[in-house]
């Protein structure tokens, strides 16, 4: 392999990470979910939720917050709040601490295995000096750190500032000493993930939704564009057509359910409310609803699949004459689900159609208006290669329908154009698009001279990655 591309004699080989053996570490943080694992996996190893727990003892001044991570620390106690490090607006890291912290937990804790301490810093065989068979701390600077022996790529918002690029390559250089760092952007990974190193890149995520061009490898600075527009966005919509509809549906989430009782669709819930003997906080409530919403959403929206919008005379009609879906609350109450699960999903595409109580949406927001406005900030010589490989990503865009209606509203755009949609089967693959293309980048054998090694780290400083990762 080396033989066909040699590397520059000015560099040395970087073999200790060549071919397969690299245990490189795949890092892809989000709003909603944070995903890690190792290169050349189909699937993340752990997925965690970027919400935190933040548990406080004691009061006043003498207060003292411990942080868990982890779906199962997630439940309900005493003086319990869950927060994010991730900005909701931007998709970017806004609480470092935390987000050293998570990604620690996600790395370490999870990836590696427990390392024995070296029975020569263990103290068990140490002449006892101070009575107490305590060891000493002075050597703890000299064991070794968790990441030794693991390069580490990570992903990042393709709006992500310099400054956020530096502070994590450091978190990787200096707590976890990793031997090799790289950064590399969302969408860009998606298109490595869907075998293209040119697409359109359409990535409908948690906090909001993305469209890039990628030309050859390299994210086209211009045509990056993003909106609200995405999974908690349309949880909005969620809670808003629950508010105007006709059964006043209360949002109550499962842990306030001490039993229930089977009632008909449409009849009141009966259902007896579980008592805490201490106060709930409110961002708990909010995260437990939102799990609530999310269930709703997976199993009944769907998006009007056109041609046309879903406000179109007579579509409705067509809808009310097919099978409904029915949804259960926690508290026992059910009913149909008709024309209504396509209405909440269509100001994505048509701002017009949007329910007003949740946050609004203006036309240039909606994902048809996004890929125009990414399209027709290219070079018009790139158009019709982007039209003909369009990547969709990220979770919310496995709405039922979303992909064909996607095709409609394109080929309406663009019509005589040649438009094709790349959306993978597997909702995994959707999911975990960008991670699953930072493990085909990581596990690559001739990847191995693109890492940043920790001698040039050493050399430059922090900002050598604002140099290398373009």
């Amino acid at each position: 392999m080396s033989s066909q591309h040699p590397l520059p004699n000015t560099q040395q080989p970087l073999d200790v990470y060549g071919g397969d053996e690299v245990s490189a570490l795949v890092l892809d943080a989000g709003y909603c979910h944070t995903r890690a694992g190792f290169a050349g996996e189909d699937v993340p190893k752990s997925v965690l939720p970027s919400f935190y727990g933040s548990i406080k003892t004691g009061e006043g001044d003498a207060a003292v917050y411990r942080d868990v991570f982890g779906d199962e620390c997630l439940v309900p106690r005493a003086d319990f709040e869950i927060k994010n490090y991730m900005s909701r607006t931007e998709s970017i890291v806004e609480d470092w601490d935390a987000a050293t912290k998570m990604w620690e937990h996600i790395l370490i804790k999870r990836l590696q295995p427990e390392k024995p301490t070296p029975p020569s810093k263990n103290g068990l065989n140490d002449p006892v000096q101070d009575g107490e068979g305590d060891v000493a701390m002075d050597d703890v600077e000299d064991q070794e750190k968790p990441l030794a022996e693991n390069p580490l790529l990570m992903t990042e918002a393709p709006w992500n500032a310099g400054k956020a690029r530096e502070k994590a390559i450091e978190i990787a250089m200096e707590n976890w000493g990793c031997p090799a760092f790289w950064m590399t952007r969302t969408p860009v990974c998606a298109a490595f993930a869907a075998g293209k190193a040119s697409a359109l890149v359409v990535d409908v995520g948690g906090a909001n939704t993305s469209v890039a061009a990628i030309h050859d490898g390299m994210i086209l600075k211009r045509s990056i564009q993003r909106s609200p527009v995405g999974g908690l966005w349309l949880s909005g919509q969620i809670r808003s057509m629950w508010e105007s509809n006709d059964l006043k549906n209360d949002i109550i989430p499962s842990f306030m359910v001490e039993n229930k009782t089977a009632v008909d669709a449409g009849a009141a819930a009966q259902a007896k409310l579980r008592k805490y003997p201490y106060e709930i906080s409110q961002s708990f409530r909010a995260y437990e609803e939102e799990r609530l919403v999310t269930e709703f959403k997976e199993s009944v929206v769907e998006v009007w699949r056109g041609p046309g919008r879903y406000s179109n005379p007579g579509n409705e009609d067509i809808v009310r004459s097919q099978p409904g879906r029915v949804f259960e609350m926690p508290n026992g109450a059910n009913q149909m689900w008709r024309e209504q699960r396509f209405r909440v999903s269509e100001g994505m595409w048509d701002e017009t159609a949007a329910f007003s109580g949740g946050e609004g949406v203006t036309k240039a927001q909606t994902i048809p208006e996004l890929i125009k406005a990414a399209i027709s900030n290219v070079d018009v010589d790139l158009r019709p290669n982007l039209l003909g490989n369009i990547v969709v990503t990220g979770g919310t865009s496995l709405l039922n329908g979303f992909s064909d209606r996607l095709n409609n509203e394109l080929m309406a755009m663009y019509p005589g154009m040649k438009i094709k949609l790349h959306a993978a089967g597997l909702t995994t693959e959707r999911k975990f698009g960008a991670w699953v293309g930072g493990s085909i980048l990581a596990s690559l054998g001739t990847f191995h001279q693109m890492w940043i090694s920790r001698k040039e780290y050493e050399e430059n400083g922090a900002g050598i990655v604002e140099k290398r990762c373009k």
